[in-house]
């Protein structure tokens, strides 16, 4: 089974088209919506690389061209070996060193002066799960969902929230005084999580309730991760959105107990 894969919406549209594939352990959706809702274009983008005890997944959605998706995809790739030397090191220092690496990469002169070259904008989210921690670096307004029981008993889905006027390319937080982006880090708790990114096609596709996660939680539920997958773009499908929809989703089991309060 590949152990990689990248794609941006130029390459290929899938426009009234549901596409399901797999990559490792993660589960790749992408429909490019409905023709009939006046979409003609695809200016989406994801990557996925898997190792022996770590994923890192990528999901963009830009606008006016995929010109800026397809300019980060290439940039993490150029980085690829440096980013797996440090995904191979102790989650205590990978983490860490994670951030740092991609902070710099977004910041460096030689970067941001080709977004200035590139047509239009992208949100990114880039997600990586190492042992039991997941870390992300979220630019814009795609979606991470954590999906666990002990944790939707609380009403814990989302990990990061939508944060829009961020993107990275033409227009570019990285160009602006003081960076806007948000970082988060989550143990995973004892058992099975699903871990699922989206672009926001889910989320506003018009006659569903994905902007509610719970919904988007029980699409996952009772299925393969793929199955789920595949259900969640065939309502927005039915439903006529016009925006494009990539989802990456992938479960994880872990052995270990998570904390817990002292008083439990």
């Amino acid at each position: 089974m590949n152990s990689e894969m990248s794609w941006v919406g130029n390459e290929r549209t899938y426009v009234d088209e549901l596409n399901v594939c797999q990559v490792g352990r993660v589960s790749i959706g992408r429909f490019g919506g409905n023709s009939s809702s006046g979409q003609y274009k695809n200016e989406d983008g994801c990557l996925v690389w898997t190792g022996s005890d770590w994923e890192l997944s990528i999901v963009l959605d830009a606008h006016k061209t995929a010109e800026s998706a397809n300019l980060i995809v290439k940039e993490l790739k150029h980085h690829r070996f440096i980013l797996e030397r440090i995904l191979e090191k102790p989650v205590s220092v990978a983490i860490g060193a994670l951030q740092e690496t991609i902070l710099t990469i977004f910041q460096h002169d030689d970067f941001r002066k080709r977004c200035q070259e590139v047509s239009g904008e992208t949100a990114c989210l880039i997600v990586v799960r190492k042992t039991k921690y997941v870390w992300w670096f979220s630019v814009g307004d795609c979606v991470l969902y954590l999906f666990h029981s002990e944790l939707e008993a609380l009403g814990e889905y989302k990990q990061n929230h939508r944060s829009f006027y961020e993107w990275i390319g033409e227009v570019n937080t990285f160009d602006t005084a003081v960076p806007c982006y948000s970082t988060g880090t989550k143990e995973l708790r004892k058992g099975k999580t699903i871990l699922l990114l989206t672009t926001d096609g889910l989320i506003e596709c018009p006659n569903t309730n994905f902007f509610s996660s719970g919904e988007v939680a029980k699409r996952m539920k009772g299925c393969s991760i793929a199955e789920g997958v595949r259900q969640l773009l065939s309502e927005v499908k039915e439903n006529g959105v016009r925006d494009n929809t990539t989802i990456l989703s992938w479960e994880i089991e872990r052995s270990e107990y998570a904390t817990m309060p002292s008083n439990n």
